[in-house]
C-alpha cells in the first residue's frame, strides 16, 4: 500500500528536529572573549565594568584572575574609561601575555579606591567574575595605577591572603598631599600597612623617578616595609620618568610571566 503524503513527511520533520536539536548545544558552547561589558550592583546601586577574557577561554579549566583598579582620570560611570590606560592598553598590544581573566571595575567621580563603596565594588565585581568564568581563587592577583596603586595596598590590607601576588603602580600609603609634608623619620603609616598585608605576598613595585603627582618615596617607604617582613620584594623605579610610570610597567616582559607563576599554598579566606 502506498504512503500518503503526510506519512512520507513525518520521519524528514523528526529528522530535521533531531538535527536542530543537536546543533543548538554546539552554538551554545561558543564563549564570548575579548573584552566584555558586565555590571554589579551593590546596596541598590548597579555599576559597570569590564571583563577581559582570552580567546582560548573554557568552562573546562580553572582560570587565573587579575584585578585592575585604574587612575583618577579614567572614573565615570560609561564602563569603559577604565581600558583605556593601563592593563587595558597592553592587553590590546599583545593579547597572548593575558592567560587570564582580566577584571576591570570604575571608580566614580570625586571618589578614591579607598573610600566606601568603592573599594567594595572593586571585590563585588571581582567575586562576580571569577564565580561566571571559573576562576581559580589560589591565582587572584591585584595591580592598579597611581590611585589604583593606592588601591592595591589598601585591598592588599583589607583582604590579606586574597591575592597571590600584587603590582602596585606609582601608589603609596599617604594621599600625596600628606606624603609631601610627612616627616622621613616617620616609618609607622608603611611599617603598619605592610604588617596588615603580611610578608606572603610577593610584590613587585613601580614608580617613576621623577614622579611630581606621587612622592617616589612612596613606593621606596613601602618596598622597604614589605622587605622588612622578609617577603618576596621586587622594586622597579625609573630613572627620569614622571607619573606615567605605567607604561613601562605593564610592558615590562617578565611582568605577567612573574605575577601567574605566583600560587597561594595557604587557606583561601572567602
Amino acid at each position: 500500500m502506498r504512503a500518503s503524503l503526510h506519512e512520507s513527511f513525518l520521519p524528514l520533520a523528526f529528522l530535521s528536529c533531531v538535527a536542530a536539536l543537536l546543533a543548538a548545544p554546539v552554538r551554545a558552547k561558543i564563549p564570548e572573549t575579548g573584552f566584555l561589558d558586565r555590571t554589579v550592583s551593590l546596596a541598590g546601586t548597579k555599576y559597570k565594568y569590564q571583563v577581559f577574557v582570552p580567546d582560548d577561554w573554557t568552562p573546562n579549566r580553572k582560570w587565573a584572575v587579575i584585578l585592575f583598579l585604574h587612575g583618577v582620570g579614567e572614573r565615570g560611570d560609561d564602563g569603559l574609561a577604565q581600558t583605556d590606560i593601563g592593563m587595558g592598553s597592553a592587553i590590546r598590544v599583545n593579547r597572548s601575555r593575558f592567560p587570564a581573566i582580566v577584571v576591570m571595575p570604575q571608580c566614580r567621580k570625586n571618589a578614591w579606591w579607598m573610600d566606601p563603596p568603592m573599594d567594595d565594588v572593586a571585590m563585588a565585581a571581582l567575586a562576580q567574575a571569577e564565580k561566571e568564568f571559573h576562576g581559580d581563587p589560589r591565582r587572584v592577583y591585584l595591580t592598579g595605577l597611581s590611585m589604583g596603586g593606592y588601591g592595591t595596598w589598601h585591598l592588599a590590607a583589607k583582604y590579606p591572603g586574597k591575592f597571590a601576588a600584587l603590582a602596585p603602580v606609582c601608589g603609596g600609603i599617604l594621599r600625596p598631599e600628606e606624603a609631601r609634608v610627612h616627616s622621613p623619620q616617620d616609618k609607622k603609616p608603611y611599617t603598619d600597612a605592610a604588617k596588615k598585608i603580611g610578608g606572603k605576598a610577593p610584590v613587585w613595585i613601580f614608580h617613576g623617578a621623577m614622579d611630581d603627582t606621587v612622592p617616589v618615596t612612596e613606593s621606596r617607604r613601602m618596598a622597604e616595609a614589605m622587605k622588612a617582613l622578609g617577603g618576596e620584594v621586587r622594586y622597579t623605579e625609573y630613572p627620569g620618568v614622571g607619573h606615567d610610570s605605567w607604561d613601562k610597567a605593564y610592558s615590562e616582559p617578565e611582568l605577567f610571566a612573574w605575577m601567574l607563576s605566583k600560587t597561594l599554598s595557604i587557606k583561601v579566606r572567602k
